[in-house]
């Protein structure tokens, strides 16, 4: 089930290169959702972490067992953060994704763009990729 989500996902993502890409302004409110879930993976607190998920990742999953075996096998890095730094909000064709820095405990950077949906509820992490890291000019 990890493997054809993460299928999933990597499809769905690869589709929003096809879009011209637009920088948007920081939204709070995206940022302290994805904040709140590393504050609450961090503190162990699963199902806390699984509110933050949107409805169509909660119905994928199923239960917060589910999702917490999927985000500990397939995003380690989320599991158990260390330093998280939010990059930039981009539009692609509509879709919005954070893009997000995380050093892990072993030092390791990852960048990882999260797809947000607003929902009645507010704001809801609809999936998250891993992505290359950003070019550095010199």
């Amino acid at each position: 089930m990890l493997r054809k989500f993460i299928a999933a996902l990597a499809l769905s993502f690869a589709a929003l290169t096809a879009h011209a890409q637009e920088v948007l302004a920081p939204d709070p409110g995206i940022e302290a959702v994805i904040a709140g879930q590393f504050d609450a993976f961090r503190a162990g607190e699963v199902n806390e972490a699984w509110t933050y998920a949107s409805p169509n990742i909660q119905s994928l999953f199923g239960s917060v067992e589910n999702f917490a075996r999927m985000v500990e096998q397939g995003y380690p890095m989320v599991w158990q953060p260390g330093t998280v730094d939010f990059i930039d909000l981009q539009s692609f064709g509509g879709l919005l994704v954070q893009r997000v820095q995380v050093i892990d405990a072993e030092g390791r950077v990852h960048y990882l763009g999260y797809q947000m949906v607003e929902t009645a509820e507010g704001w809801r992490i609809n999936g998250v990729q891993l992505l290359p890291a950003p070019d550095v000019a010199a």
